[in-house]
């Protein structure tokens, strides 16, 4: 006589959490992709947006003009006037930008002076920026200022010198704190 089978015992899986888990996970999916519009795939150029960071570098040492506000007060008069001064490092550079300028008629310890904030000594600081960058185009600019100045005469002359003469990139020079 055959011996009787035993019934083979299997084990049983539980689908509806897999199927739960598989759901979610599409879902997820779903919701998190993201997918290029008409306008994105018809576009034919790509912008590259400058990366930013605080610039902790120092002045350079050579070619460099620095455009100094400052604010004098007369001693006899105690008259306070705000008054630009231009700086060239360069040696070479700085004879060649005023001996450019019409009215070089300075004494070498005058030559600096611009003059008080005015819509002649804004031009005549427009025409050496320009100068400037003529001569050597790879000289870099810094604006000096004093902290108790009005804004207004900052931005003149970021809009009205620099900006004009296409210089828009140029330093601030500032004093560390505790210094």
């Amino acid at each position: 006589m055959p011996k009787v089978k035993k019934k083979r015992i299997s084990f049983v899986i539980d689908m509806t959490p897999l199927v739960d888990i598989t759901f979610l996970l599409l879902t997820f999916f779903m919701f998190t992709a993201k997918f290029k519009t008409e306008a994105e795939s018809e576009q034919k150029f790509f912008i590259q947006r400058p990366q930013v960071t605080a610039d902790t570098s120092k002045l350079p040492e050579r070619d460099l003009a620095i455009i100094k506000v400052a604010i004098e007060t007369d001693s006899v008069t105690n008259i306070t006037d705000t008054t630009m001064y231009y700086e060239i490092v360069n040696e070479i550079d700085r004879a060649t930008v005023w001996a450019q300028v019409k009215d070089f008629a300075r004494t070498e310890k005058a030559l600096m002076r611009v003059g008080t904030i005015d819509s002649n000594s804004l031009n005549m600081m427009s025409h050496l920026v320009k100068n400037t960058i003529l001569t050597n185009p790879k000289t870099r600019f810094a604006i000096d200022a004093d902290k108790r100045l009005q804004y207004k005469w900052i931005w003149t002359i970021m809009n009205d010198v620099m900006r004009k003469n296409r210089a828009t990139v140029f330093n601030f020079v500032t004093q560390k704190k505790g210094a």
